[in-house]
């Protein structure tokens, strides 16, 4: 007996927690069951033959909304050229209307609603004893399952929810995993009830036993895990849990590990925020959704949320430099309109996260948002991700406008990759969003948004916007650019608006040759000779008041040469560092 449980990831950097889960939820049996993963990037035909070659007796789906599409068409197949083989889906993405979708997809066997891990062991036991003989197994004595009898659709009663610490540890060793995110849960619900998110279906919080936590935490520290994420949908729900894991954490610190907590930072107490200011850099990130600044939308959405407090967590826990801030806004929601979502944006902009997630709205099936959506005149994608088109207050056309505003987000913002150049922009704008929004027609009107760039084409881009519509000096968006550029990389192709001079380049030359005071400059570079390092590090000279043209938006003129190597990259951003030399040699 084989039974093949199959995730089909967003990226191959993740995993799936959930199959790992089920499987060590059968630990009698775990030797029957195999786990296979692909992303939804491979070829459907390979997730066929992969499929197919393993010669599975029966073969389980977990889905959701990133991978049913992909999912339904390789089941579709898999009936073709398997057509004994039981198929079965569960997970998040089948769990609302169980019947309907059995009804409409005849290649489905049957459909696990709800939290798993009970249930396939029962499903598991089924399929062992039927092909032993046994006859006092039923799939009618299983809850929490919806299955294909004959002609008939048999809806079985719900299971209930199990403690959480009754659910083994799912990760019996990291082999396969050395390069992916670990996903890992320490509670599942939400105490909140917010309307787009389909947590707001299990009131309540469950806990795993901290004992329990701590000790799978040092698993993953012991084995230098690069990133632990943690699913639990709002983690400092609860203070003491909060607490004591981010205690343990920061005790028994690797060096190494780095954990991604999703959280309500409105709820961060004074205690925590201190706590958190002592972590090694790079120890934790924090997701905190904003979703919008409007009341009426936040009353809407059934969302609780103080936002002066969320403001204040989020600044101070900035100030500490030492965790990486991602907040999240989600367009579409009701009440928004163009304008509200222009504020609310610019307001978390102001924040300075270090990822700003601009979303759009996706009506999950099952959600409070389904059910609300013609109240609302909110009309979505039939097909996953069910994503917003249009709502009472946001036309089809104002959605578009906002895609642009994402896609340069994404792309000048959240890359990191301009954290000097657009700064001294927005100086000549009244918002970030607007800045955002021209640059987004710009590339539309230039038809540079049908077409793939290069890092340096981005830059050239960039550039050629500021001077078609005369944006700031040009000289001092080049030698931004230039810094934005050597911060991150030691470019081996100088881009073309950072030529450097011949008496520029003497003078580098020149100063490389000091190898005594260049080791004076650079101690983790000491066992390096001066060639090594001028080819592992890298100097360009500057006119212009770098400081200034951040802060204040004016060109001044400053002449200095500024050194960028690239050890012990800052763990929050990756950049390089940087040796002003005309002040330190």
């Amino acid at each position: 007996m084989k039974i093949l449980l199959v995730a089909v990831n967003a990226k191959y950097i993740h995993s799936n927690l959930a199959v790992y889960s089920l499987r060590g939820f059968n630990q009698e049996n775990k030797d029957k069951i195999e786990i296979v993963e692909y992303t939804i990037n491979n070829q459907m035909e390979d997730i066929l033959q992969g499929i197919y070659k393993k010669k599975p007796d029966v073969i389980a789906f977990s889905c959701y909304i990133w991978n049913i599409e992909m999912i339904h068409r390789v089941a579709r197949e898999l009936r073709k050229v398997l057509p004994e083989v039981p198929i079965w889906f569960g997970g998040p993405e089948v769990s609302y209307n169980p019947e309907e979708q059995l009804q409409f997809r005849s290649y489905l066997t049957g459909i696990m609603v709800g939290e798993g891990e009970e249930t396939f062991k029962e499903l598991v036991n089924f399929y062992i004893g039927r092909e032993a003989g046994e006859k006092e197994h039923s799939l009618s004595s299983i809850a929490g399952i919806v299955f294909r009898d004959c002609d008939s659709i048999v809806v079985n009663q719900k299971r209930a929810p199990l403690p959480l610490s009754q659910i083994p540890f799912p990760y019996e060793d990291m082999e396969g995993m050395e390069h992916k995110i670990i996903y890992y849960e320490s509670s599942r619900g939400c105490p909140y009830s917010c309307s787009y998110c389909l947590s707001s279906i299990d009131k309540g919080i469950r806990l795993r036993d901290i004992e329990l936590v701590k000790k799978e935490l040092q698993y993953f520290i012991d084995h230098n895990v690069p990133q632990v994420k943690f699913i639990d949908r709002t983690f400092n729900c609860n203070h003491e849990h909060a607490m004591a894991v981010w205690q343990y954490i920061y005790e028994h610190d690797n060096g190494i590990t780095n954990f991604h907590f999703e959280i309500s930072a409105d709820l961060l107490r004074e205690d925590e925020i201190q706590l958190i200011r002592k972590f090694r850099k790079g120890l934790i990130q924090l997701e905190i959704g904003v979703q919008s600044i409007n009341p009426e939308t936040i009353s809407a959405i059934h969302r609780k949320m103080n936002l002066d407090k969320l403001a204040y967590a989020v600044t101070e826990v900035h100030k500490g430099e030492n965790i990486h801030q991602h907040l999240d806004l989600i367009a579409g929601l009701p009440y928004e309109d163009y304008n509200s979502f222009r504020k609310s944006f610019n307001y978390v902009y102001e924040l300075k996260p270090d990822q700003l997630q601009l979303g759009f709205l996706k009506v999950l099936k099952g959600s409070c948002m389904m059910e609300e959506s013609e109240k609302y005149g909110i009309v979505y994608q039939d097909e996953a991700p069910y994503e917003v088109l249009f709502t009472k207050w946001l036309p089809y056309s104002k959605t578009m406008e906002l895609k642009k505003v994402e896609e340069m987000v994404e792309v000048y913002y959240n890359s990191g990759q301009f954290t000097m150049t657009i700064p001294y922009l927005l100086h000549f704008f009244e918002t970030p969003f607007d800045f955002y929004k021209k640059l987004g027609d710009y590339y539309e009107a230039e038809g540079l948004d049908l077409v793939s760039h290069s890092r340096i084409g981005r830059y050239e881009i960039l550039r050629e916007f500021c001077i078609q519509n005369q944006i700031g000096e040009v000289k001092t968006v080049e030698e931004l650019m230039v810094y934005d550029l050597y911060i991150r990389e030691n470019m081996k192709s100088t881009p073309p608006f950072a030529i450097q001079t011949k008496v520029e380049k003497e003078w580098i030359q020149n100063f490389y040759r000091e190898e005594e005071k260049l080791h004076r400059l650079l101690p983790e570079y000491k066992e390096y000779n001066h060639k090594q390092i001028s080819r592992m590090t890298h100097i360009e000279h500057f006119s212009v008041n770098l400081e200034k043209a951040v802060t204040e938006g004016i060109t001044e003129k400053k002449q200095e040469y500024i050194l960028f190597f690239y050890k012990n990259r800052n763990p929050l951003n990756n950049q390089g560092n940087v040796v002003r030399i005309t002040e330190n040699f």
